[in-house]
């Protein structure tokens, strides 16, 4: 890299605010710039969203995830499901993504958890082509025994939500369910079908969903753990 360069493109893309950065609390903003914008995107999603309650938290980095004021509307939670992802959080249970980049999105500090992504456990590939399903849902299934009192997030694929369903009809049971699969193909029934589970659970509604939603669902519970985890010293 060039001097050249350096003069010429490192420069800040947003005027600093120190109160922003003093008040910032995103572990992934490290640098100044980055406590600015996190804070000022947040600023606008309080606007957005109100500031009331755990599940504003979460809807307010969804919608700044999103870029989309409405997306405060489609999310759903079931069972308590901020209690029993903080309870889980608390005492680093392992945490199961479907597909590599919800695990890449996910913060690694402030916690013990685990996190894995399915694909990648082994007999996984093999059994996908052994019962002609989907990667994701093969992972899943080889997890299974793994997943009891685990928190499961799912931010692509509907399929590997219906299988999750049918593994908690089994009997095992996560301690939290992050669902939110995007598409047009079972998306919305995956999530109804999530909804519906004696299980805590974050879903939204209809076609939308995706990954960086999943990963706002799941580090805003992580930032609330370490908050708590904070204020109870």
């Amino acid at each position: 890299m060039t001097t050249d360069l350096l003069s010429a493109a490192a420069h800040h893309t947003k005027e600093i605010d120190p109160e922003l950065v003093r008040i910032c609390s995103e572990p992934g903003a490290i640098t100044p710039e980055a406590m600015t914008i996190a804070e000022a995107g947040r600023e606008i999603a309080r606007k957005i969203v109100g500031d009331n309650s755990p599940e504003d938290k979460i809807r307010q980095r969804c919608v700044v995830a999103t870029g989309d004021p409405a997306f405060k509307d489609l999310l759903v939670f079931c069972n308590d499901p901020i209690e029993a992802g903080l309870r889980a959080i608390s005492t680093g249970i392992p945490v199961f993504t479907d597909i590599r980049m919800v695990l890449t999105g996910i913060i690694k500090t402030g916690h013990d958890c685990k996190i894995q992504c399915v694909l990648d456990l082994s007999g996984a590939t093999q059994l996908a082509h052994d019962c002609g399903i989907t990667r994701t849902s093969a992972g899943f299934l080889s997890a299974a025994q793994d997943l009891q009192d685990a928190v499961v997030v799912i931010g692509n694929a509907p399929s590997a939500a219906i299988t999750i369903s049918r593994i908690v009809e089994y009997g095992i049971k996560p301690a939290l369910i992050i669902a939110v699969p995007v598409g047009f193909v079972n998306a919305a029934e995956s999530k109804q079908k999530v909804r519906g589970l004696d299980i805590p659970s974050i879903t939204c509604t209809g076609t939308r969903g995706g990954t960086p939603v999943a990963v706002a669902c799941i580090n805003e519970l992580i930032v609330m753990c370490g908050k708590r985890s904070f204020h109870s010293r």
